[in-house]
This record gives structure tokens, sequence and C-alpha cells, in this order.
């Protein structure tokens, strides 16, 4: 029976570099699924909602999958593989009238197709999956993150069982192979991270990351990895790889013994014990301290290495030069990115890397990525303060947008080219946010995300100069969006300066960024001092993302994730700040500027004026707003939300998180909780070049993880951590229910996002919840690291989720100021 439902024949190809049989496939199944994912925190698969509820059969050529809202039969189809085992579907972003015969009557069918083989094995064993392309993937049921890019780096290891085994991915053009008695822990080459050897600059201990696959079924830990450069050795424990599992890990290398320029070949070491596991040799390069070169470092974020690209300053590195942050489009290295730039007499290039080519769309985690580089970068090349430039191609034309108006101080003049403002309007690979909604809650969802509409935000870009640049041929991001933001601006900015390139494409060569006029445009623009800076015009969605401009800080919001807005204005002759403000519940105002012992009257929404007298030459004052009326703080609760935790649900994947895993269920839950957690941390390595800590729950203590981020799996009867963790949080879940003060929902498929501050002044917890195995299946897709989508605080659904989208959600909202569940902030059915 089993041989009459195969209808794949693989194709057994012997590699020299794994010493393994790679499995190809010739015949496949695929099915207009009618599934939907973005940038958004709902999504729709009937696939995965007819696996998480059993109800999914076995595929067959011409058998039905589902019946559509016409009453019409959706069936499967078999397609062959091309001569490189590649299978291409068909696109699922058609239009309607097309003469596809897969899409489904009635309109647009925007989601993606899912393609599906299997593989009868002799034996139980375990293997590499490497999917190129594909958005996500079941393996046996267990979800793993695809390849969507086409990078070809995500080597899965899985456990084959006796017999059939099952591949479901979701996209429309894949390359899946199995490769089969591979050694257990390999050194994969394919997704390197590596500084450059600068010569005549301090080259001793330098960092470097690569990926490690364990396709064993024990966990691994006393790893150690030795690195042999020019006869100089270095050696470094390594993380715990857990078993079927991949992660990228950090090694040493000495460079002393290097000091001419040129390719050098690295040997690295794998050993546990005495016991040599794998060895591989890869190339570094030793570069002249001229040339455009790659430096990495270990991000906060998640204590994964991370690179950086410079492109000296002409005739050498001078104290008080410019400095010029360049974000790089969709598919660009930073490197790439820095090559394009001719080296500057009057300042240095550097070159973020939004953690991958295309990363975070350099919001979210590509914000804090560029963040973190400007920093390092002003530590290192010690800039005049006055002289910081802001600039980006295409996708980092989007990033020149945002981050200019996210943080409008830290720039003298931002130059995005090839750029598209919002991902309302353009959305690139992951589609665009939606809009707006007239459906309550996808409203809430979609207003935290409101930091992406960065049309919304356009006088924060009052104080920069602009300069806008577009090839007027451009067929990936038409001129139209240039157009669109020249027209904004030339409703109230008085220094921008547009230019739209004749005949000029996407690219036209390197002076699509290292455009001379822009550089000049920079050179008479500079930041002004504090002090000189009496007038205050800033907006923004979130204290949590962006929250101070100069002298000012937006400390609590009244409406959490809504527009805050404040104008002032300062005297220091007449010791006066007047201003109104919007949706502010808590202002800060630095006083550095005014003498002590000055008497300061401060006059708020014309309300009734404050009067203050300044002890000290650094005073700082906190009003709060209540009843219509301002009053100064005189003692800050720190562990109200404030902007160093602010929310939402997204900010807990920070501050080094650590996944903890309940194992106190049945075998079924904690396989589910497992399963989740290595989802994310796939998708994490994947879409932002990181490493995720994952333990037990038993594993687990507050001394041992201090000072980092939570990330709960599972509930509080099988996460043994639950009670130490959140025993004051009012949203409690169990096997049977889930409970939010009044409001309660009972069942076994029920699944919550939330977050919940830890008890010191600074970190969180996340979690990702479930009432039964059917609910932790519900909450396997991660649309959370998806660039520039929305989630609020807390979001409780049920597995209806995948299927009908928004209506599955039960509550969704925000805390308060005090972290308090608060009924004015949550939108429920």
């Amino acid at each position: 029976m089993l041989k009459n439902l195969l209808f794949l024949v693989f194709l057994l190809v012997t590699t020299n570099t794994f010493a393994q049989d790679t499995l190809k496939f010739e015949k496949a199944l695929t099915v207009a699924s009618g599934s939907r994912y973005g940038r958004e925190a709902t999504y729709t698969d009937l696939l995965a909602w007819q696996m998480a509820n059993g109800k999914l059969q076995l595929p067959k050529e011409n058998g039905e999958f589902a019946v559509n809202k016409t009453g019409e039969k959706i069936i499967w189809r078999t397609i062959k593989a091309d001569t490189t085992g590649r299978f291409s579907a068909f696109s699922r972003r058609c239009v309607q009238g097309t003469n596809n015969p897969f899409l489904n009557p009635g309109g647009v069918d925007r989601g993606s197709d899912y393609i599906y083989v299997n593989y009868t094995s002799p034996k139980e064993q375990t293997a590499i999956l490497n999917v190129i392309g594909g958005n996500s993937l079941f393996f046996n049921g267990i979800p793993h993150m695809g390849d969507p890019y086409g990078s070809g780096f995500m080597n899965i290891p899985v456990h084959l069982k006796k017999g059939l085994n099952e591949l479901f991915v979701r996209g429309a053009s894949i390359l899946p192979m199995i490769f089969i008695n591979a050694k257990k822990l390999l050194i994969h080459t394919d997704d390197i991270t590596l500084p450059s050897i600068v010569l005549n600059q301090v080259n001793g201990i330098l960092k470097g990351a690569i990926t490690i696959s364990n396709s064993s079924l024990q966990d691994c830990s006393s790893l150690r990895l030795k690195t042999i450069l020019n006869g100089k050795q270095q050696e470094v424990a390594i993380s715990r790889i857990g078993k079927l599992s991949m992660r990228k890990v950090i090694f040493e290398l000495d460079a002393s013994a290097i000091n001419k320029p040129g390719n050098y070949n690295l040997e690295l070491q794998l050993s546990q014990g005495k016991t040599s596991l794998d060895e591989k040799t890869i190339v570094i390069e030793a570069l002249e301290s001229s040339s455009t070169h790659k430096q990495t470092f270990i991000s906060k974020i998640d204590g994964s290495l991370q690179y950086f690209a410079v492109t000296p300053q002409l005739n050498g590195w001078k104290p008080n030069s410019a400095l010029f942050l360049s974000v790089h489009g969709a598919g660009v290295e930073a490197i790439g990115q820095a090559k394009a730039y001719k080296s500057k007499d009057w300042g240095t290039v550097v070159a973020a890397t939004n953690r991958r080519p295309r990363g975070f769309n350099w919001e979210d985690w590509g914000r804090q990525d560029a963040l973190e580089v400007l920093a390092l970068a002003k530590n290192q090349f010690k800039p005049d303060d006055k002289q910081i430039y802001l600039t980006g191609h295409s996708m980092g034309g989007h990033g020149t947008w945002f981050l200019g108006a996210t943080y409008p101080d830290k720039w003298a003049a931002i130059a995005p080219a090839a750029g598209y403002a919002s991902l309302k309007d353009y959305g690139s690979a992951d589609g665009k946010i939606p809009d707006s909604s007239k459906n309550i809650i996808e409203k809430l969802l979609l207003r935290a995300g409101n930091q992406s509409d960065v049309p919304k935000l356009a006088t924060n870009y009052t104080p920069l100069g602009v300069y806008i640049l577009h090839g007027d041929a451009d067929k990936v991001v038409p001129v139209t969006y240039a157009r669109q933001m020249k027209k904004l601006l030339s409703g109230f900015h008085a220094d921008f300066s547009y230019y739209e390139y004749p005949g000029g494409e996407h690219w036209f060569g390197d002076q699509s960024v290292d455009w001379p006029p822009i550089f000049s445009f920079f050179k008479w623009h500079f930041i002004p001092a504090d002090s000189t800076v009496n007038r205050i015009d800033f907006m923004t969605s979130s204290p949590g993302i962006s929250a101070t401009y100069r002298w000012a800080t937006i400390y609590q919001q009244a409406q959490p994730l809504q527009y805050s807005r404040i104008v002032l204005k300062r005297d220091k002759k007449l010791s006066t700040i007047v201003g109104k403000t919007e949706n502010v519940a808590v202002l800060k105002l630095a006083l550095t500027d005014f003498d002590a012992k000055i008497p300061l009257k401060i006059t708020l929404d014309s309300l009734t004026s404050i009067n203050y007298t300044t002890r000290t030459l650094n005073d700082t004052v906190f009003l709060a707003k209540n009843n219509e009326s301002w009053k100064i703080i005189t003692k800050i609760d720190k562990r109200d939300k404030n902007p160093i935790r602010s929310g939402t649900f997204k900010e807990a994947f920070n501050h080094k998180m650590v996944f903890v895993v309940g194992t106190n269920g049945t075998a079924d839950a904690n396989q589910a909780n497992l399963n989740k957690a290595k989802y994310d941390s796939e998708s994490w390595y994947y879409r932002g070049n990181g490493a995720v800590d994952i333990i037990t729950d038993k594993e687990y203590s507050e001394q041992k993880y201090q000072g980092r981020n939570i990330i709960l799996y599972g509930n509080a009867e099988n996460n043994s951590s639950w009670k130490k963790l959140l025993k004051n949080c009012p949203i409690q879940v169990s096997n049977s229910q889930i409970t939010v003060k009044q409001h309660s929902w009972k069942g076994d498929d029920l699944a919550a996002y939330y977050i919940w501050p830890q008890q010191d002044n600074k970190l969180l917890i996340g979690v990702v919840a479930s009432t039964g195995t059917t609910g932790m299946k519900a909450a396997y897709a991660n649309q959370y690291f998806a660039g520039g989508s929305g989630f609020p605080d807390f979001m409780i659904f049920s597995s209806e989720l995948a299927k009908e989208g928004s209506a599955g959600i039960k509550l969704a909202g925000f805390y308060n100021n005090k972290w308090q569940f608060d009924e004015n902030n949550i939108a429920k059915p």
C-alpha cells in the first residue's frame, strides 16, 4: 500500500564535499492552498490549519485538498523537476482573469503555493535537509525555516523515520535535497562572517563566525573550535549545539603573523575532548589600510557576531572628520555597498549590514544594527559630532527615509537614493503593510506597526538637509516614490534638493550612491549643538523606538503606539518653555542650558503654567499630564513603561534573549514547545544572522541567566519556569484555558504571544504559550520576524487564525504605563 502512495523517484548523487549521498527528486505535487503571509501579525494557511487539527490528507495526484468558497475543488497537481532538481510551480501573485488552472476562482490569490515531496527511508536515520527556495516548510509535521532568498545555507538536521517521510514546502520554486550519511557534526562553509585583516593596524585576535550542524540525537557540549592561520593557532570553547539543530558560532583567529596583502588559508578544526569531529579550510583576505574592508563585532542584541564595512578616509584617518553611514539595498552585502564609494578626503564611509542582505528592511533589528554600527564607528573614528550623514540605496533608500525620520537629531543631512518611503506603499519581498482596516482588531494590530508609516513622521525632517536622488527610468522602485516625497516635503521643508537622473535605471553604476552632488550637499550641512536649538518639533509612534529629540523626551504615551508629537519653544532670556503636546502622558525635559537657581516657567497645551527653579546646571524634570493639567513628578518608578522598556512583543527578542522550553507536559506538548523554539531560532538565524541559546525549563535559573531577556515556550502546567517569572502577570495559560482578568477562553487549540516585565528595570519576558498542541501549532508561524510587522503587547488567538485570519483572534492590546491590563487599550470581537 505504501508503494502505491509514493509518486516520487529520487536521484542518488554522491558528493565528495561532505562524503554523503544527496537525494534529489524528479516529481512533486503542488496545490493552490490559498495561504497568505505578509508583514502582519495575522496570516492564513489552510494547509497548516489542516495539519494542526489532524485533518490533512495524504496528497495524491488529482486528489482533493479542499473546497473553495465557490464550491469548487482545489486539487493537487503533478509537476516535474528540471535537470537540476528544481521544481517551479506557478506564481501566486497572479490577477483575476488569468488562465492559470490552479488559481482559486473568485479573484486574486496572494499566498504562496505548497509543494509536496516524500521519501521512503529504508531505516530510521538522521540526515540534513536543504531546500533552496520556499518561505517555510514542514518535515514530518515539524516546522522549519525555508530559504526564500535562495541563499543555500539552510542545512537543517532532520530525523528520518523508517518508511514514509513527508516534506511540505510553502513556495513556488524550490530545490529540495536530503543529505544522507553525513558526519553528525559538520562545519558548513556556505555562511561565514569574517573580518578583513587590515595591515599596519592591530591584528592580534580577530573574531569570525561559522555555522555548525548537529544531526545526532544528542545535544553536543564541550565543543572546541581551533583555527590555524599562517602558523598561528587560536582555540575557543563554543556554545552547546542541540540535537538536530544548527547554530552559528563565534571563533577566534590570530592574524599577527600576516604582514602582506593577499588571500590566506584559515584552517578550522572542530573537536570534543580528544576526538576530532570535522575540519574545513576557508580563505581570509589581508588588505592595505587604505582598502575597503570588513570589521566584526559582537552584537548587544543577541550576542552574535555581525560585521560592518569601511571605506577609509583618503590619505589616512583623521579625527574630527565627517562620518557617512550608508545603508544597503535588498540582497546587497555591506562590503559591496562600501566598495561602491571612492574614498573621501574629508570623512569615512561606514556600511552597516541590516543583519542580512535583506534582513529587516532597516526596521526592527535592522534599525538596531544601524545604531550599533553608528556607535561603534563614532567611537573608533572620532568624527566631528556635527558632521554625521546618512545615505542609502533602494531598500537602503527606505532605510534612509526611515532612520532619518526616526532619529532626526543624529544626522546633519540625509540622502535617499532610489528609495521608497513606506512599506505600506512599496512592501518589498514580504509584501506590503496594509494601509488601514475597518476591523477593530486589525486596526489595533496595524497601530502596533505605526513606526513604519514614514510619511506620517515627515515633519521630523524639518531640521535636516535632504537630498533625493532617483533614476527616472527605474523599474524596480519607480521614480513615483521619489516624487511622492518631493511633493510632501515641498509643503513645509526649506532645505532639500531633488534630482532625477535622466535615463537612470535602478542601478546606473557606482554613482547611483556615490553621487558627487550628494557629498557636496552634505559638506555644507552641520548638526547644531543642543544649546543652539531652541525650537523642537518631533513625532514618534513609540518611545521604545524613538523617544528623544535634543533636550526633550516623550517618556510615556497616553495611548500606546498612537502618534505622539511635541512642539516646544525655549527662550533662555525669558527663562520659559512653551509648547503643545499630542498623546503625551509624561514628558522629560533636560534643563542643561539654563543656569543654576533660575526660575523657569513651563507652559504646555495652554494649561496652567508650572514654575520651577533650577538647582544645578544639569537639572532634569519630569512632567505628567493628568485631568487636563501638567504637574512635575518628583519620583519616577523605573519599572513603569519608559523608553528603555516600553513594549511591544517584538521588543522581547533583544538583550541576548534565551529561549526556555517547557518540558513538564505530555510528550506531544513538550515536542510542540521545542519545535516552535527551534523554528524561531532557525528563522532568527536566517533573517538576522543570529544565534540563540535554547534551554529547558529545568535548566533555567535566574542567577545563571541574569541580565538577559527570556522567551518562554509552553504554559503554567508544562513550563516549570512559569511560576517564577509570571506569577503576577494578568495573562495566565493552562492546559485547558487562557484567562486575562475577567476574560477567559477554554479549549485545547488556544495560543498567545505576549510580554511581561522582569523584576529589574530593563528586561522583558516574551511568552509563546498554548493550551494544547493544536494551539502551539497555530502559534508556529513567526510573523514577528518580518520587518515592519506590527505586534501589540499581547495577542490571544485560536487555531482558527490559520483558517480565518483576524477572526481567530480573541483579544489583542497594550498594557497601560503601569504594566496593567486596561480595558481602554484592547480590541476583541
